[in-house]
């Protein structure tokens, strides 16, 4: 699975750090960070067949932010209408 750029792409975290993954994402004032992952074709078998995505969110120990997963990107960004 890796993140990947779309339309709406204002900001890219990580650009220049080599010892992570660029992460193109779409931010929004209110503080909302939207990113797209495109999954192998065994990745997309295995959730298929099992199901199951497992999220890991770095906190540093601090609280937990809330974490949406989905497959509609209305559900996350701004509409054009």
């Amino acid at each position: 699975m890796k993140p990947i750029e779309f339309k709406e792409v204002n900001t890219v975290y990580a650009k220049d750090q080599p010892e992570y993954i660029p992460l193109p994402v779409y931010k929004e004032d209110s503080g909302i960070v939207t990113s797209c992952w495109k999954l192998t074709l065994m990745e997309r078998i295995k959730i298929l067949f099992i199901g199951n995505i497992w999220c890991s969110c770095l906190t540093f120990n601090r609280k937990l932010q809330p974490t949406l997963l989905t497959v509609n990107k209305v559900d996350v960004l701004p509409s054009d209408k």
